[in-house]
């Protein structure tokens, strides 16, 4: 008989019990039967504090990292300030959307979900979009993220979704990813999830810069009037720049070349006084209309459809200030969703149900104790005035008495009124049921919004996303993973679900007759949001050498800049300064070396003939402009130049022709031989790079 390895059994003492030995338990070891739904009064009621299952499993879920957050670890942010457009008194009686000159401070962190603090920027992932406001009836925090769903429709799966979708606990493997098993695995077993998986599959997963991405509140919230009548109301950050987003190739390429990519430029903009806008927009249903949809709209996995509810514009958010220190700042920041002010209020959607308990957990572990709102950059505007006391951190020094009712510190604090109309009253609503562990039937509709979203996207978006699928499927080692994935592919739609099959390699199901087939909804695809034609802020590298014709390039320059609002940078083989046609020092920006055609948003040749005969012989140049042509992005030539673009054979290019003027195919724009001015180049440029991206491009040839 071998001696008993003491070494061995410690090891052993420490090992969690085997998970197949028998059911799911708590810590305590009470077995549970259910643990998809939360403790609640009727199908569609509030949840129940007394669910001690759902109240562990957060709890534990929340203290799981220290110090940094669990989910939404990598941040950037910035100051700023919100004003209505008009009064919204007819809805809300929050104070803050009233008056049109009334400006309220605001802070909006943006982050990625899945990776650490140290993560890139540019993964594919959802990105939070929160924003604080500093208001003169207390801090209401508006926590939303750049898609409208999420993935689960109940809190107490939250636990199980951040699990599937971290590195795997085996190896940590891998960070900032989506494309694994048991995210997949997750979501092949959890159809709630899909709605949210095909944004995460489409270029909003990926945007260009946190200036161009939307913003949404997620759940159904309501608005509360004077009169104490409720609308629901569900929010919209649409930016002023349009919505734009990197491609996937891109995305990758800028986690190597700047894994700072979307934080350098939200930092940047602001220092240059390129302030990033939003314009804040609601849908209000009113509350007779709850049930006149064809979907629950206490479902966080669903949207009401711009077409059926329009987005009402309310007001602006600008961002002109950067933090003095991120850490004091952008790290301690503590968002909570319960953090209301009068007029805005709660529905019973049981995931917003549990962020309204989660949040302030989270904070109590996060930041070391209760008094986390003493923190400057958490710090209302307006005086508080209670009776708590003490704990980790107190900074306040507090003096009278600690109790209500009392009378030796003359009955102060003391609650106001009943008339007083500054005090915040929750909606009073008739809520009963019995106490059950059961989702709602209005709930169970899981693929008809995939197929809405599939059905409003452009040809170009629909094959990104089957690339993503592939991608992301083809990372899962489990062929039965890929297997159920298609699976519900297929009850979404077939045509989409054959082509990810093929690059995956299963089989593909039987075509399902239910297969939904909603009508499209524009406002969902990119072709839709582009702008208003704007260039402002878009990053254009031009190429020079010794001999650039400076002062042509210089009059474009204006049309672009002046006129147009770009950020131009100049890249050569070095850095300092070239010579341009008069043998004059002509300042350089950048070393092309340390740079890369991923970071900016278009690329132009300028003229002179020296000029370009060297950028044509720089194969870190010619690798540039094909890559930005590979990537849809406007390509220009100038004099010269143009011949560097003609030499390199992109698909249905014409340098020289009949006529004055510019040339633009496919967004490469180049000046004819027989007259067409800078200026003119420049106006046609100008209206290549407000398209953002151009389609339908050949390969490039050689």
């Amino acid at each position: 008989m071998r001696p008993e390895d003491p070494k061995q059994r410690q090891r052993d003492a420490h090992r969690a019990d085997d998970p197949a030995s028998g059911p799911l338990t708590t810590d305590q070891g009470v077995v549970v039967d259910h643990t998809d739904d939360s403790l609640a009064v009727g199908e569609r009621g509030p949840t129940l504090l007394e669910d001690f299952h759902f109240r562990e499993k957060i709890t534990r879920f929340d203290h799981e990292r220290i110090p940094e957050r669990v989910v939404h670890a990598r941040g950037a942010g910035a100051y700023g300030f919100f004003e209505p457009y008009h009064s919204c008194a007819e809805f809300t009686k929050a104070a803050f959307l009233q008056d049109p000159s009334v400006r309220t401070p605001v802070f909006v962190r943006f982050s990625t979900v899945q990776g650490p603090r140290g993560s890139a920027d540019t993964v594919r992932d959802v990105r939070g979009f929160a924003t604080k406001f500093y208001t003169s009836e207390g801090n209401y925090d508006l926590v939303g993220n750049n898609f409208p769903v999420f993935f689960i429709q109940d809190g107490i799966k939250f636990p199980d979704f951040v699990h599937a979708v971290k590195p795997e606990p085996h190896n940590e493997i891998p960070t900032g990813q989506s494309a694994h098993d048991t995210l997949w695995d997750f979501v092949s077993l959890q159809p709630e999830t899909l709605h949210t998986v095909f944004w995460l599959m489409s270029d909003r997963a990926i945007p260009r810069s946190y200036r161009t991405m939307q913003g949404f509140g997620v759940h159904t919230f309501r608005f509360v009037n004077a009169e104490g009548r409720g609308t629901f109301v569900k929010f919209h950050w649409k930016p002023k720049l349009g919505l734009h987003s990197l491609v996937w190739d891109e995305a990758q390429e800028i986690q190597g070349r700047d894994p700072d990519y979307n934080r350098r430029d939200l930092w940047d903009m602001i220092e240059a006084g390129h302030y990033p806008e939003w314009e804040f927009g609601v849908q209000l249903v009113p509350e007779e209309d709850e049930h006149a949809f064809d979907f629950d709209l206490l479902d966080p996995t669903k949207i009401i459809p711009e077409e059926q509810v329009p987005v009402r514009p309310i007001g602006r958010m600008v961002l002109d200030r950067n933090p003095d220190n991120f850490f004091a700042e952008t790290e301690q920041i503590a968002f909570h969703t319960a953090n209301v002010v009068p007029g805005i209020d709660f529905t019973n959607d049981p995931l917003l149900q549990a962020r309204n308990f989660s949040y302030l957990d989270t904070q109590l572990i996060r930041l070391g104790g209760p008094n986390f709102a003493q923190l400057p950059v958490n710090r209302p505007v307006v005086p508080v005035r209670n009776n708590q006391r003490d704990g980790y951190h107190q900074s306040r020094i507090h003096s009278g008495t600690n109790y209500s009712e009392n009378s030796l510190g003359g009955g102060c604090p003391a609650v106001a009124g009943t008339a007083d109309p500054s005090a915040f009253r929750h909606l009073q609503e008739r809520v009963d049921g019995r106490k059950i562990r059961k989702r709602s039937a209005s709930f169970q509709d899981h693929w008809t919004q995939p197929a809405l979203f599939w059905r409003s996207m452009s040809d170009w978006e629909k094959q990104h996303m089957i690339d993503a699928f592939r991608f992301e499927l083809g990372k899962c080692v489990s062929m039965r993973v890929r297997e159920r994935t298609v699976e519900q592919l297929t009850l979404v739609d077939h045509d989409l679900a054959a082509a990810v099959a093929e690059g995956i390699g299963v089989d593909l199901p039987e075509r399902r007759d239910a297969t939904p087939q909603p009508a499209p909804s524009p406002a969902l695809s990119f072709e839709n949001m582009k702008g208003d034609g704007s260039i402002a802020t878009r990053q254009i590298a031009v190429l020079v050498a010794d001999g650039v014709d400076s002062a042509q390039l210089a009059a474009v320059r204006d049309v672009l800049e002046t006129a147009g609002g770009a950020v131009v940078d100049e890249l050569a083989a070095h850095d300092g300064n070239v010579r341009d046609t008069d043998g004059a020092a002509h300042p350089v920006n950048r070393a092309l070396p340390t740079v890369a055609s991923v970071l900016y948003d278009a690329v132009l040749v300028p003229g002179g003939p020296d000029s370009a005969l060297s950028v044509a012989a720089d194969d870190a140049a010619v690798r540039f402009i094909r890559n930005a042509y590979r990537h849809g992005k406007p390509i220009g030539g100038l004099g010269a130049g143009a011949g560097v673009i003609g030499g390199l054979a992109l698909d249905g290019i014409r340098v020289a022709g009949e006529g004055d003027g510019t040339v633009s195919d496919r967004g490469v724009v180049t000046d004819l031989t027989s007259g067409g001015s800078p200026e003119d180049f420049g106006r046609a440029f100008t209206e290549a790079v407000a398209a953002h991206r151009h389609w339908g491009r050949e390969p490039v040839n050689g």
